[in-house]
């Protein structure tokens, strides 16, 4: 047996990986909804003003940063709030960070790397489910 397919057994591990995935995607976004727990939400109201969507919207928020995360964590739900995560991050980038889409950092980033990592680990957990270590299995 070859030293690659040892390590390739040894960390073979998909339902660890899932768990660790939704964990840190999970308490990350918490930080942006403890943010809006803390702070409100009111400041988002003009900027869907401005794109002509309802102000009621805006507590969405709460759903995509707190609550979506919360289940991801925990695994229940997760493919259902993995879609709602995602479809706030689809919210942010076109109401806020959308501009930065060609843009890129002084170190050569994409202007979008952040939000992109989130929208997008929002989708792989969706798609991959919660795995074992879950409390919900479906």
């Amino acid at each position: 047996m070859t030293l690659l397919t040892k390590f390739n057994q040894a960390v073979d591990h998909p339902d660890a990986g899932r768990l660790l995935l939704r964990c840190v995607l999970g308490v990350l976004m918490l930080f942006h909804g403890f943010f809006k727990l803390t702070h409100g939400v009111s400041w988002i109201a003009p900027i869907l003003a401005a794109h002509h969507l309802p102000s009621v919207l805006a507590y969405g928020a709460y759903i995509g940063e707190v609550v979506a995360p919360i289940c991801i964590i925990l695994g229940l739900f997760a493919r259902l709030a993995g879609l709602v995560y995602a479809v706030n991050m689809v919210f942010a980038v076109v109401l806020i960070a959308g501009a930065n889409f060609w843009t890129t950092t002084d170190v050569g980033a994409w202007g979008l790397e952040t939000e992109a990592l989130y929208l997008f680990g929002g989708l792989l957990v969706m798609l991959l489910g919660p795995g074992k270590y879950s409390i919900s299995k479906a």
